[in-house]
């Protein structure tokens, strides 16, 4: 079965961005949320759809299955999706062992700056980046379905333990 396990944290400064190796435009729209799974639809800089789902979180792992769709089909799921679409622009940021994805939203959630990390197993060490805040990995306010659904930042500081 196929596992996402990942870690998620507030950024702070722009210390990342001296290492950013490649960047991408992401929609991605929220066709279906509930307790036994969330059904979405991204499409990557205008040229590729992916439709992806994913079963309930157990801790940081949750099972995940991801496929290609025609672009065509994927524009008009983005479309059955609005409103709860999410914009952002995704930088990858290689640290340590592990290159991090440092998504910078766009739209109704402009200023928000996450970062995520996937691990190979739950309890990996992982070498946090002095930009790495606050982890919010168990925060729902953060997930990206959570944030399609309401306009605005959640208000935490980055800098807080």
């Amino acid at each position: 079965m196929a596992q996402e396990i990942e870690r998620k944290f507030l950024v702070r400064g722009d210390g990342w961005r001296d290492g950013i190796t490649g960047s991408m435009a992401i929609r991605q729209g929220y066709l279906s949320i509930s307790a036994k799974a969330t059904v979405r639809i991204r499409i990557f800089d205008d040229a590729r759809a992916v439709l992806t789902l994913k079963g309930p979180p157990e801790g940081i792992s949750r099972a995940e299955f991801e496929y290609d769709v025609p672009l065509a089909d994927g524009m008009a799921m983005l479309e059955l999706a609005r409103p709860n679409v999410v914009e952002k622009r995704r930088h990858l940021v290689p640290h340590g062992a592990h290159t991090w994805e440092v998504d910078v939203f766009e739209g109704a959630h402009a200023g928000l700056v996450v970062a995520e990390v996937e691990l190979d197993d739950a309890d990996e060490e992982v070498q946090l980046p002095d930009w790495a805040g606050k982890e919010v990995s168990h925060d729902d306010r953060y997930a990206n379905a959570t944030l399609s659904r309401q306009a605005g930042v959640p208000a935490v500081d980055p800098d807080a333990a």
